[in-house]
């Protein structure tokens, strides 16, 4: 091979060397640039993912979520319940929080928590074993109240008329949100349906609310009472729904509504159950007097016969089976009746006497006698 020959082969083997080099190079540089991304993007997002699980689940709100934690609860166990409740963002940061601040002995027992609180207040509370945030005031809202008288109640609490809560309420924009959020309790074709007066009728729980912020809006406090009547609800769907007539959720707050209005007692509410069922068997219908005074819509402290003669999908002597809708709240025991009505009793008729006392019977011949003895 000549000289000339032999550099020129050897300058191409050292440019092809330094162009092969030149090459690694550049991989190896995108491969450090992409790792070192990679580390940083993940930094980041590590960073900010536990910044956020630091924070309240929801700084703007301030409804309680009544929470037990059980006796010998570990932080592990704590923790999950949290998250479940929706209380922290996530209860492995949560237990880390904990372990990396040694904070230990949290107690068991009843809490209210709201989503606005922070981790350390929501470790505060679990260790003293009482709220840490006072709410600013309380709302008691009866069993057996009707939507406007709920919106009377909380006018007198609030800034916000009985008017304005009645409009919200009423709103159908609205009310289709909480059918979408509570799709278990509220339905569509039923409480939006041509005859309900409201839509929400008897789906705002009787209970003692609590609110963390002095000027909660109407949307907060129906919402929180909603909700409430969907963790009510929910435990008992299923003995509810094997009673008869009882096809849905709607027919079942119904049929609560009515023993609410109809007894004091979770005996008798159990019994007056009872004898409402065994009416469907009898195809007999209910003829309860509170669904009259809801259809004139009115309080009247004695009901007319002229007055069971009104056309009213409510009037439950006008119409066979239940009304169309519920005629007012309840508390959870007319609920419970509801679900679990009174056995082995054959009874069709009952009646009240001045003093609240009810009197029950198998037969009309038998009704008109206990009718004379403690009415007429």
């Amino acid at each position: 091979m000549s000289e000339s020959n032999f550099k020129n082969n050897y300058r191409e083997r050292l440019k092809k060397r330094t162009e092969e080099a030149g090459t690694v190079r550049k991989i190896v540089a995108i491969i450090l640039t992409a790792l070192i991304l990679v580390l940083i993007i993940g930094g980041l997002s590590g960073y900010f993912y536990i910044k956020s699980a630091l924070e309240p689940v929801d700084p703007g709100d301030d409804s309680a979520k009544n929470i037990e934690i059980p006796l010998g609860s570990s932080t592990s166990q704590i923790a999950s319940i949290l998250e479940q409740n929706e209380i922290i963002k996530n209860d492995l940061v949560f237990r880390f929080y904990t372990k990396f601040n040694n904070e230990s002995g949290f107690q068991a027992g009843n809490y209210q928590f709201t989503q606005s609180m922070t981790l350390d207040e929501i470790i505060e509370s679990l260790k003293s074993g009482k709220l840490v945030k006072a709410p600013a005031f309380k709302v008691t809202v009866p069993e057996g109240k009707t939507l406007e008288q709920i919106a009377e109640i909380y006018a007198e609490e609030t800034e916000f008329t009985k008017e304005e809560f009645m409009e919200k309420v009423n709103d159908k924009k609205y009310v289709k949100k909480l059918i979408e959020k509570y799709p278990e309790l509220l339905n569509e074709e039923e409480i939006l349906a041509e005859d309900v007066r409201y839509p929400l009728e008897g789906y705002l729980f009787a209970a003692t609310y609590s609110f963390y912020i002095d000027n909660p809006s109407i949307e907060q406090i129906v919402d929180m009472m909603v909700k409430k009547t969907d963790e009510v609800v929910r435990p008992y769907k299923d003995d509810l729904l094997k009673q008869k007539n009882i096809e849905t959720v709607h027919d079942a707050v119904t049929m609560a509504s009515l023993l609410e209005n109809e007894a004091r007692t979770k005996e008798d509410r159990k019994k007056i159950a009872r004898v409402f069922y065994n009416r469907f068997e009898e195809g007999m219908p209910l003829q309860t007097d509170p669904t009259v005074l809801y259809a004139l819509g009115k309080h009247k402290e004695k009901v007319l016969y002229k007055d069971l003669e009104i056309e009213s999908p409510y009037n439950t002597y006008y119409v066979e089976g239940l009304p169309v809708g519920p005629i007012s709240n309840f508390n959870k025991n007319a609920l419970v009746a509801a679900a679990n009505p009174e056995e082995d009793e054959n009874n069709l008729y009952f009646l009240a006497d001045s003093e609240g006392n009810i009197y029950y019977a198998e037969t009309l011949k038998e009704h008109n006698k206990l009718k004379e003895k403690h009415i007429e």
